[in-house]
C-alpha cells in the first residue's frame, strides 16, 4: 500500500520537473508591440490624460508579456491542471488563491510552492525567467481567471 503513494509522488516530481522545460520568451523589449488605438486628444486635454493613457500602454504590454510567458512554461502545467495547477477561467480554483493577494501568488510563482491541492516549481521550473516575467505571467492567468 505504501508504493502508490511513493509511485504517485515520483510520477508527480517527473512531471512537475517537465514545467518550463521550453524555450525561454524573448525579452519584452523584443516583443512585437500590440496595435495600438489611435487616440485623439484634444488640445486642451490636460497631461494627466497623457499619464492615463501611458499606464495603459504599460499594461497591455505587461498583457503581452504575460502571455507569452504563459504560452511558453506555464501553460504546459496551467492549462492541463496537471499536478493541481489552476486553470486560467477557472474562477473556484483560483477565488481562494486570488484571495491571498498578489504577493502571496507572486511569492509562490517565484519560489515554488507545495500545497494540499499541488504543487508549483520555482519559475515554473524555467530559471531563466525574470521576477517581472514571472508576475506578468501570474497577472495574466488572474486577470483571465476574475
Amino acid at each position: 500500500m505504501k508504493l502508490l503513494p511513493l509511485a504517485s509522488a515520483l510520477a508527480l516530481a517527473l512531471l512537475v520537473s517537465a514545467c518550463g522545460k521550453s524555450e525561454a520568451p524573448a525579452p519584452a523589449a523584443d516583443a512585437t508591440p500590440a496595435a495600438e488605438a489611435p487616440t485623439a486628444a484634444p488640445a486642451e486635454t490636460a497631461p494627466a490624460s497623457d499619464a492615463a493613457t501611458a499606464a495603459t500602454d504599460a499594461a497591455a504590454s505587461g498583457d503581452d508579456v504575460g502571455k507569452k510567458v504563459f504560452g511558453a512554461t506555464c501553460a504546459l502545467c496551467h492549462a492541463s491542471g496537471l499536478a493541481g495547477a489552476p486553470k486560467p477561467g477557472d474562477k473556484a480554483d483560483w477565488g481562494p488563491r486570488i484571495a491571498q493577494g498578489k504577493d502571496t501568488l507572486y511569492k509562490h510563482a517565484l519560489e515554488g510552492y507545495n500545497g494540499n491541492a499541488g504543487a508549483m516549481p520555482a519559475r515554473g521550473g524555467n530559471a531563466s525567467l525574470s521576477d517581472e516575467d514571472v508576475k506578468a505571467a501570474v497577472d495574466y492567468m488572474v486577470a483571465q481567471s476574475q
